[in-house]
C-alpha cells in the first residue's frame, strides 16, 4: 500500500477519489469532478482511494474499494476473520475496520448532520457519547440457520453482506464469550436433527445470569429432536424455547427453568422478559442510557411524568423511584401486561425508602395519536419518549397542534376548549434508535410546538455496526 502524493496537494490523480465522510450505512462519501456524489464500501474519510462502480445513477453511484492510496490514521486492523469485503464475508459488522473511538466521532456527525438538514435543528449542547465495551456486548441477537447441502454443513450466523446467503461464522466476538463458543456446537447440533431443513432461526435473549435460545421450527420437532435438544441445554446451561408459529407461539421446552431478567442496580429494579420481547441488546449501555435519561429528565417528587412507547418499563420503573406520578403507555397489550408485573414485583421488593411512586400503564396506538387523545392521557411536567426506529411524529404532530391552537396560528386545527387549560411537558427527553426519524421529530417540536433543543448525543449501543442510536432533550421555550 503506498502514501501516493503528499497531502497538501489537492490535485488527485485521474480516477482517484478523496473521502471526505461517512454516510448512515458506513460507506466512504467522495465527489466526482462533475458532483456526483460516490459511495464506496470499505473507504474511510481522509484516504484516497479508487473504485469500481457497481451501480450509477444520475446524480449518485454505489462503488466497490479496490485500492487505497492513502490509508486513514483511524484505519486498524479487523478483528474478526469474517468481517471485509472479500466474497462471503459477514455483515453483521460494518465499522469494524474504523478505531473504536473514531466510530463513535462518525455517528456524532450522522447525528449532527440529520438533525440540521432534515430538521434544520441545532442543539445548544453536544452530550459527551455514551459508549463502552465494544466486544462481547451483543445479548439479543437473531441467527440464521440453513443446511447446505453442497457444502455438508448446517451454517448458524448472520448474513453475509449484501447478500441472503448465510456467512460461514465460527467465531462472533460481538456476541458474549459463552455464546460465541456455541456457534460451532450449534452448527453441528442442528445437523444432528431430523428437522435440520425446518429450523430456519435461532433467537439469542442473554439476561443477567439465564442464557435462552428460541429455535424456530416449522414443523412439529420428534421426540429424538427434542431429546438432542434437552442434552445440548444440560451440556452447555442453556435454556431452550421453542416457537412453532409467531413471538407469541414461543414456549419453554422445559419448565422449570428460571426467568430472564436484566437489573438497572442504580435504581434498585429489575426487569424480568421473555426472550422475544424487545429489550436493548447491549445491557452494559442501557444502565448508563438509563442513568443520563432520568438525570437529564430531572423528575421531582411533585411531577408528573408519562413515558411514551414505555415497553416491559425499562424507563418507566426508574422514573417512578424519583417522580411523584408516572403513567406508561405502549401500543403492545402483551409488553403492557409485563410492565405492571414488573412494577408489582419491584413494588413489593423495594427498599425501605424506595418505594415506587404510583404509576398507571395503558394501552394506546401512538402512531394514530391525535391531540384530542394526546389531551385524554392528561397534562404531565415531564416525557420520556423511546419510539422504535418509525419515530413518534404522531404524537409530537399532536404536541404541535395543540401549541398551534393555543397561540391561534392561522389555518390551525379547531381543537376543544381544554386546549387552554392543559399543560404540554416542561422537558422532554427523547431516545432515538433512528437519526432521521429523531431529526423529522425534532424539527417539528422546535419549529411547531414551542420548543428548543437544549442537548443531543450519540450513545454507541451497536460497537462495530453503522446503527446510530441517540437522545435529545427539548425544553419549552418560555
Amino acid at each position: 500500500m503506498n502514501h501516493g502524493p503528499n497531502s497538501n496537494d489537492a490535485q488527485l490523480p485521474p480516477g482517484w477519489l478523496e473521502i471526505t465522510s461517512m454516510d448512515m450505512e458506513a460507506q466512504g462519501v467522495a465527489h466526482r469532478d462533475d458532483g456526483k456524489v460516490v459511495f464506496v464500501d470499505g473507504a474511510l474519510p481522509g484516504e484516497w482511494v479508487s473504485a469500481v462502480s457497481r451501480r450509477s445513477k444520475k446524480q449518485w453511484e454505489q462503488a466497490d474499494l479496490t485500492e487505497i492510496h492513502r490509508e486513514s490514521s483511524q484505519r486498524v486492523q479487523p478483528h474478526c476473520p469474517h468481517f471485509g469485503l472479500h466474497a462471503g464475508a459477514c455483515g453483521g459488522c460494518k465499522m469494524q475496520h474504523l478505531e473504536a473511538s473514531a466510530q463513535v466521532a462518525a455517528k456524532q456527525r450522522v447525528l449532527e448532520d440529520n438533525l440540521w438538514h432534515l430538521g434544520k435543528v441545532r442543539p445548544e449542547t453536544l452530550l459527551p457519547a455514551i459508549h463502552g465495551p465494544t466486544w462481547g456486548y451483543r445479548y439479543r441477537a437473531r441467527l440464521a440457520v440453513r443446511n447446505v447441502i453442497k457444502k455438508g454443513t448446517v451454517l448458524v450466523g448472520f448474513h453475509e453482506r449484501k447478500s441472503r446467503y448465510i456467512a460461514d461464522m465460527r467465531i462472533c466476538k460481538i456476541l458474549p464469550p459463552h455464546v460465541d463458543a456455541l456457534l460451532l456446537p450449534l452448527r453441528a447440533l442442528i445437523g444432528s436433527m431430523a428437522a435440520r431443513d425446518t429450523c430456519p432461526q435461532i433467537e439469542l435473549a442473554c439476561g443477567d445470569a439465564v442464557t435462552v435460545l428460541v429455535l424456530r421450527h416449522l414443523e412439529p420437532l420428534a421426540e429424538a429432536d427434542l431429546q438432542l435438544l434437552r442434552a445440548f441445554s444440560q451440556q452447555h446451561g442453556v435454556q431452550w424455547w421453542l416457537q412453532p408459529k409467531g413471538p407469541d407461539s414461543a414456549h419453554p421446552l422445559q419448565a422449570d427453568g428460571a426467568p430472564l431478567s436484566y437489573s438497572l442496580p442504580e435504581f434498585g429494579i429489575t426487569i424480568a422478559f421473555r426472550p422475544t420481547d424487545f429489550t436493548q441488546v447491549n445491557p452494559h449501555i442501557n444502565r448508563v442510557l438509563v442513568g443520563r435519561a432520568l438525570r437529564l429528565l430531572a423528575p421531582r417528587t411533585s411531577d408528573r411524568v408519562i413515558d411514551w412507547f414505555c415497553g416491559l418499563g425499562n424507563f418507566t420503573l426508574p422514573i417512578a423511584t424519583r417522580a411523584g406520578r408516572v403513567l406508561g403507555v405502549e401500543g403492545s397489550s402483551a409488553l403492557i401486561a409485563r410492565a405492571r408485573e414488573n412494577f408489582d414485583e419491584n413494588k413489593a421488593l423495594a427498599h425501605t425508602g424506595q418505594a415506587l411512586a404510583a404509576t398507571e400503564f395503558e394501552v394506546s396506538n401512538l402512531f394514530e395519536m391525535t391531540a384530542q387523545a394526546l389531551m385524554a392521557h392528561g397534562s404531565a411536567q415531564r416525557w420520556l419518549v423511546d419510539p422504535p426506529r418509525e419515530g413518534a411524529f404522531a404524537l409530537v404532530k399532536a404536541l404541535a397542534d395543540i401549541h398551534q391552537a393555543r397561540i391561534a396560528v392561522e389555518g390551525a386545527a379547531a381543537l376543544p376548549a381544554e386546549v387552554q387549560t392543559w399543560q404540554p411537558p416542561q422537558r422532554i427527553v427523547y431516545v432515538s434508535c433512528n437519526p432521521a426519524t429523531l431529526a423529522r421529530d425534532a424539527g417539528l417540536l422546535v419549529h411547531q410546538a414551542g420548543y428548543r433543543c437544549t442537548a443531543a448525543g450519540v450513545i454507541n449501543m451497536f460497537p462495530h455496526t453503522a446503527h446510530v442510536e441517540s437522545m435529545a432533550v427539548f425544553e419549552l421555550d418560555a
